[in-house]
């Protein structure tokens, strides 16, 4: 296992990472990465364990639904938590793709157990350029608005293409790179599943996303825990070998990758869904009764319907894991109905919590000083005074709040939480689709039959 000291030095391997126009020298250090690296260094020291065999709790594989239900709730950074999503991803499309390309399901295995020996962290690559979106990949006029191959040679292929919207890319080891949607017969250069590491020759990492304006973590405490930056990622004629390659040509086993993901990302952004409508429900009674308003009945509806929210996402989050069934490997997975309709639930409702946690916060949520001026000579007696509100409620402590309601709302990282919680696992209509799809239809038109005093539907 690595030490989080050991974990930023091994980031120092020659990968190819950019940001506004410059190669980054130290992915560590810098600011676009340096918060998010701390994190993930303080998770790597949480679980280190010394010895030569010794395996990370959380780089495990959960074999019950209870080590599931525990290892989706416990100590985390986002980066393992994509590393684990991305185990499971590889794991579950390896039962799935076993008949078809046993080969495939081997190297997912050696590949995930040499992850794990290593102590290794791995980012997920699925969404391809695609070019004109009205053309499948086959009939772009750019072929490689897809990543494809294109070379085949005894030991493994080349590849060309780029996949967009990586979280933290540039601070992983490892790149799981696999196919974006279902491809047809003639699209078999794109049904291609591989994983590579990032200082791979031909893969060069564009880092997007701005950090926060200040270094003061008092002005964006959500923020400066750890910003996350995208990676746009290209593969310029990159070589894989033979045993990284986990799906090669068998288009009809494309879709099998991302429906995977899609099912493990969706699982354990739901669990973050979870604890996320708790802290903002908390935030938003901690703002009214600083503001002196948690009496007020449109407040107290407000806090009700954030309650609410938050209660209902995390009911389907414990249905996904009491709905979940053991793969052949005995690996529990989450039921698909009760994670797509959680995820979908506080995707599209996500918005609406926002605005009520900003309405109950009212102005200051926007203008709230910055702590810099709290500490001035000049200005800070005076704001001390003027924010705040009765005896019990200094200045500082409501300014502190309404920081973090400014930071979770109102700053770039507001608008990224928006657009993360809308398109982190696809969008809403991949969960509709998903949902109607497990969702028991035949036994809800029987009950509507009975009630209806029919005994069959009419034929079609």
């Amino acid at each position: 296992m690595m030490t989080g000291k050991q974990y930023k030095a091994s980031l120092k391997d020659g990968r190819r990472v950019y940001y506004d126009g410059q190669l980054i020298e130290d992915c560590a250090t810098h600011p676009s990465l340096a918060s998010a690296a701390d994190t993930v260094e303080s998770t790597y020291d949480h679980y280190y364990k010394p010895g030569a065999d010794a395996l990370s709790d959380y780089m495990s594989v959960p074999r019950s639904v209870e080590a599931l239900r525990t290892h989706m709730v416990k100590h985390s950074d986002m980066l393992t938590e994509i590393t684990f999503a991305s185990t499971m991803t590889l794991l579950t499309a390896g039962d799935r793709i076993a008949k078809i390309r046993p080969q495939g399901r081997e190297n997912i295995q050696a590949f995930v157990r040499h992850v794990q020996k290593n102590d290794l962290r791995m980012t997920e690559c699925i969404t391809d350029a695609k070019g004109d979106r009205s053309k499948p990949p086959a009939k772009q006029d750019d072929r490689d608005a897809y990543l494809r191959v294109i070379e085949r040679r005894s030991d493994g292929v080349v590849v060309r293409g780029a996949k967009l919207h990586i979280s933290l890319a540039p601070l992983g080891h490892e790149l799981m790179t696999i196919p974006t949607k279902a491809m047809k017969p003639d699209e078999q250069e794109y049904a291609i599943a591989f994983s590579v590491p990032v200082n791979t020759p031909g893969v060069k990492i564009i880092n997007v996303g701005k950090p926060p304006l200040s270094k003061d973590t008092r002005d964006f405490p959500v923020t400066s825990q750890m910003f996350i930056s995208q990676g746009f990622v290209i593969y310029d004629d990159v070589f894989v070998p033979n045993e990284r390659i986990f799906l090669d040509g068998e288009a009809e086993q494309a879709a099998v990758f991302a429906h995977s993901l899609g099912l493990w990302t969706r699982a354990l952004g739901l669990a973050r869904m979870a604890d996320e409508a708790d802290m903002m429900a908390g935030l938003a009674q901690l703002v009214a009764e600083a503001n002196c308003l948690e009496k007020v009945s449109h407040i107290k509806d407000k806090i009700a319907d954030m309650v609410i929210h938050a209660t209902l996402i995390r009911a389907t989050l414990e249905a996904s894991f009491a709905n979940s069934k053991l793969s052949p490997d005995g690996v529990p997975v989450p039921d698909e109905l009760y994670t797509n309709a959680g995820k979908y639930l506080g995707a599209s409702n996500y918005v609406l919590i926002v605005r009520n946690l900003m309405d109950i916060a009212g102005g200051s949520g926007l203008t709230v000083p910055s702590m810099l001026d709290l500490e001035n000579p000049d200005t800070g007696n005076l704001l001390r005074k003027y924010m705040a509100t009765k005896s019990s409620v200094d200045g500082e402590y409501r300014m502190r709040l309404l920081q973090t309601v400014r930071d979770l709302t109102a700053t770039s990282n507001g608008g990224y939480r928006v657009n993360a919680n809308l398109l982190g696992g696809g969008g809403l209509f991949a969960q509709r689709v998903v949902t109607r799809g497990r969702y028991d239809m035949e036994r809800a038109k029987r009950l509507a039959l009975k009630v209806a005093g029919l005994e069959k539907p009419a034929s079609a």
